[in-house]
C-alpha cells in the first residue's frame, strides 16, 4: 500500500500543476470577425470587449455597437473603410444634419449593410449616396420626415426599410435610380401618394405600405412583373379605389387590401394566375359582394373574371377611323369613278351632288398620280408651263 507520505507528495504536485495551468490560461479560439467594443475602447480608452479574441490590426467585417447609449456616431480608433455591416440599433443618436460628419459616412467605402433602427434620427445625411456598395438599409423606427433624394446614387441597394416614421412623401424618382431595390417597406408612416416612378421597380418583390394615409396607387404597376407581394390595408377611408394594373401583375401571390374604404375590386383581379391569398376584410365592398368574397379566393376569382367578359361583351365596336382605307375606298389615290364599271367621263349631276354632300373629293376630276409621275409627264412640271395663263394642266375640269 502506498504510505501516507507518497500520498502527500502526489497531492502537492497536482495543486501545482493547476496553478501553472491557471496561469498559462484557456486555449485560444480562432478569431472571429465580429467586433463588439465598450464605450470606453469607442472614446479611446484602453479596453475593448471582444467576441473572439486575435490581433487587433486584422481587418474587421462587422461591427456592432447596438443598444450602447451612444449620443454620436464613433469615429476614433475604427478603421471605416474596412467595415461591411454596421450595426448602429437601439441608440440614441439624436444629431441633425448639421452635426453629422459627412466625410465619416463617405469613408464607409465597402460597406454594404447599415442598421440605424430604433435611434431618434430626424434626417440622413446627404453624403449617404456615397455608399455605392450599399445593399441592406435599415432606418425604421425613427423621426424621419423625408429621405434625403441622394439616397437614389444608392444603386446597389435591394432592401430599404423605412418602417415606423413620420414619412410623408418618397423621392419622385426612386423608382428610376434604385432599379435593384427588392424589397420595400414603408408602413406606419403618413404617406398619401407614392410615386409613379415606383412602376419603373422591375425587380421589386415585395411593397409594404399598410398603415399610411395612402389615397391613391400609381397607374402603371402592371411593370412590376417579379412584385410577390403587395400590402395596402389599413389605409382605412383615404383608400377607396385599386388601379386597374393591380390584375396585370403576374408574379403577384399574396394581396392584402383590408381595412380600407374600398367598395368595388377591379375585374382585372380574375386574371391574378398565381395569387394565393387575397385579404379583403374590413371594407365596405359591393362588388364583389360578401356572399361571393365568403366562399374563398377560388369563387372571387371566378366571380371577377365572369364580370369583365360580361364587361367586354357589352362595350360597342369602335368605328373604323378615317384613314388610308378610306381614302382609297374614295379613289383619293386613282383617277376612277365613285362607282364600279363607270368612267370618269360619264358621271351624272347626281353622283356629282351625292359626293359634293357626302363632303368627298372629286378624285375624277384629276388625273392619276403614277401618269403624272411616269417620264412623259415630267415637262409638265416645268415652271414655264405651270405658271403660263395658257397651261392646259390647271384649266377648268371638263364635263
Amino acid at each position: 500500500m502506498m504510505g501516507y507520505e507518497q500520498m502527500n507528495q502526489m497531492t502537492m504536485k497536482t495543486t501545482t500543476m493547476m496553478k501553472n495551468f491557471n496561469k498559462v490560461g484557456p486555449i485560444s479560439t480562432p478569431h472571429k470577425k465580429t467586433m463588439r467594443r465598450s464605450v470606453s475602447a469607442i472614446d479611446g480608452g484602453a479596453t475593448a470587449e471582444a467576441a473572439g479574441e486575435g490581433d487587433r490590426g486584422q481587418n474587421l467585417e462587422t461591427l456592432d455597437l447596438s443598444g450602447m447609449s451612444l449620443a454620436s456616431l464613433p469615429a476614433s480608433s475604427i478603421n471605416l473603410a474596412s467595415i461591411s455591416k454596421l450595426d448602429l440599433s437601439n441608440n440614441n443618436i439624436q444629431f441633425l444634419i448639421q452635426q453629422i460628419p459627412e466625410s465619416l459616412v463617405a469613408r464607409m467605402l465597402n460597406l454594404w449593410a447599415l442598421d440605424l433602427h430604433s435611434n431618434q434620427l430626424k434626417t440622413l445625411p446627404n453624403s449617404i449616396g456615397c455608399l455605392s456598395k450599399l445593399k441592406i438599409l435599415n432606418v425604421s423606427g425613427n423621426n424621419l420626415q423625408a429621405l434625403p433624394k441622394t439616397i437614389e446614387d444608392c444603386r446597389s441597394l435591394e432592401e430599404l426599410n423605412a418602417n415606423f416614421n413620420e414619412l410623408t412623401l418618397l423621392p419622385d424618382t426612386i423608382g428610376f435610380e434604385l432599379t435593384n431595390l427588392t424589397k420595400l417597406s414603408v408602413n406606419s408612416n403618413k404617406l398619401v401618394l407614392l410615386p409613379s416612378s415606383l412602376g419603373h421597380l422591375t425587380s421589386l418583390r415585395v411593397l409594404d405600405a399598410r398603415l399610411n394615409c395612402l389615397v391613391s396607387l400609381p397607374e402603371d404597376l402592371e411593370n412590376l412583373v417579379n412584385l410577390q407581394v403587395l400590402n395596402v390595408s389599413q389605409n382605412f377611408q383615404h383608400l377607396k379605389t385599386l388601379p386597374y394594373s393591380v390584375g396585370l401583375l403576374i408574379s403577384l401571390v399574396e394581396l392584402d387590401v383590408s381595412y380600407n374604404g374600398i367598395r368595388v375590386l377591379p375585374d382585372s383581379i380574375g386574371c391574378l394566375r398565381r395569387i394565393q391569398k387575397l385579404s379583403v376584410e374590413g371594407n365596405p365592398l359591393v362588388s364583389p359582394p360578401f356572399e361571393v368574397v365568403e366562399h374563398g379566393l377560388e369563387a372571387v376569382k371566378q366571380y371577377m373574371s365572369e364580370k369583365m367578359t360580361e364587361s367586354n361583351n357589352k362595350t360597342p365596336t369602335k368605328k373604323k377611323l378615317w384613314g388610308i382605307g378610306k381614302m382609297v375606298k374614295y379613289k383619293t389615290f386613282h383617277g376612277f369613278s365613285s362607282s364600279p364599271g363607270r368612267s370618269p367621263g360619264r358621271r351624272t349631276g347626281g353622283d356629282r351632288h351625292r359626293e359634293e354632300r357626302e363632303g368627298f373629293i372629286n378624285v375624277s376630276d384629276y388625273r392619276q398620280i403614277d401618269g403624272l409621275a411616269s417620264p412623259r409627264h415630267v415637262s409638265l412640271f416645268n415652271p414655264r408651263r405651270l405658271l403660263s395663263p395658257l397651261s392646259t394642266f390647271f384649266s377648268p375640269p371638263r364635263y
